[in-house]
């Protein structure tokens, strides 16, 4: 099996599958128990909570668990919107968020606030000026993914929300840091952002649990209530396992990123190298763009009818965003493809146990493809 889907999931590393299970099997006590087994399962949520605030140098107490990244955008974007969108209605994000942004965003216009949606330009490119310039004295939130979740383009994020918090100190700022969590340095300060989301399944760790960092001085609200876990501002018995598995694949994760990325720039630029001479397959390039992402376009071949070829020969690749489920990419579009193009792109996804003979599989299936699937046509 070659697998290139890592942007949907990834497989559980063996260090967390080893914590979910001894959480599982020895420490399965609730943590807001106050005998000794609760405090040893606490004590596991702490150990987790430390671990995850030291991969964004920021103290512990700034992290607080969730059920995932979609969980940690709505807390941020509707806590943000009850503490100040009563006096301020306006939000700025971009038009290529992920659907657990884009879609609270969307119900928030709906609902009386004025949202500027900062477009690609004709690089297909977000220009930090932009984002910068969208921003006003009436502007309560800012939201901007680090790295797009389909092409793998990094964005402006630190620079425009550097700009943003001089101009107005009391604009919220948040990053859906999904694709950029463990992959790239990313420091809580150097990015700037208010809020920080990040999740598990992503990382090697299990589905089911994810994180949000809040900068100290930031006031949020809980937006569901309950037992006051997390503070009071995430209500519910925190998932022990899956936040051991969590912490776990981070501390195994934490000193080899930039190792990592080395390998992913020599897998992504080995890619580029054996499709140069294929006619009809294009790498949809950005000056900044991660390299665990990759997008692809096969003329003439749907995506969804290649995505299906490939699996017949063991290749996972996807789509596009996991989430879309084989809808036409409204981000896709958002950087100028055209309707040929979005129906012939698919997205390749790595993780560090990738090879490069892998890439060499995939082409050679590509090219079997445009063979007998264009034929066919």
């Amino acid at each position: 099996m070659i697998y290139f889907d890592n942007a949907a999931t990834t497989k559980p590393c063996e260090e967390s599958v080893k914590a979910v299970c001894e959480a599982l099997k020895t420490n399965w006590s609730n943590p807001s128990s106050l005998h000794s087994l609760g405090l040893k399962a606490e004590r596991t949520v702490s150990l987790s909570r430390e671990i995850i605030a030291k991969s964004l140098d920021a103290d512990s107490e700034c992290i607080y668990f969730t059920s995932g990244a979609t969980e940690s955008n709505n807390l941020a974007i509707f806590s943000t919107v009850k503490t100040l969108g009563r006096h301020k209605k306006k939000i700025v994000t971009t038009a290529i968020e992920h659907p657990s942004v884009s879609q609270p965003i969307k119900y928030l216009e709906e609902n009386g606030f004025e949202v500027v949606y900062v477009t690609p330009n004709k690089s297909g490119e977000i220009n930090s000026a932009d984002i910068i310039s969208a921003v006003d004295g009436n502007t309560c939130l800012v939201t901007c993914q680090l790295v797009n979740n389909e092409t793998g383009y990094i964005l402006p994020v630190a620079k425009a929300y550097k700009a943003i918090k001089r101009l107005y100190p009391k604009v919220i700022t948040h990053c859906d840091c999904v694709q950029g969590f463990m992959k790239m340095n990313v420091k809580a300060s150097s990015l700037n952002a208010d809020l920080i989301s990040i999740s598990g399944h992503k990382i090697y760790a299990p589905k089911g649990v994810g994180a949000l960092y809040v900068k100290k001085g930031v006031r949020v609200l809980p937006v569901n209530f309950g037992g006051g876990q997390e503070k009071g501002i995430r209500s519910g018995t925190e998932a022990v396992p899956n936040i051991a598995g969590f912490g776990a694949a981070v501390d195994v994760l934490l000193n080899s990123i930039d190792e990592r990325y080395e390998k992913m720039c020599e897998i992504s630029s080995y890619l580029c190298k054996q499709t140069e001479t294929v006619d009809g397959v294009t790498i949809n390039k950005f000056s900044e763009s991660s390299p665990y992402i990759a997008s692809v376009t096969v003329d003439n071949i749907k995506s969804e009818t290649l995505l299906h070829y490939l699996e017949q020969k063991g290749i996972y690749v996807s789509s596009g965003s996991a989430c879309s489920k084989g809808k036409k990419s409204d981000v896709l579009k958002a950087f100028g493809y055209d309707d040929k193009t979005l129906d012939s792109t698919i997205r390749l996804s790595f993780s560090h146990e990738n090879q490069k003979s892998e890439i060499d599989e995939f082409v050679k299936q590509v090219k079997n493809a445009q063979a007998e699937l264009v034929k066919i046509k």
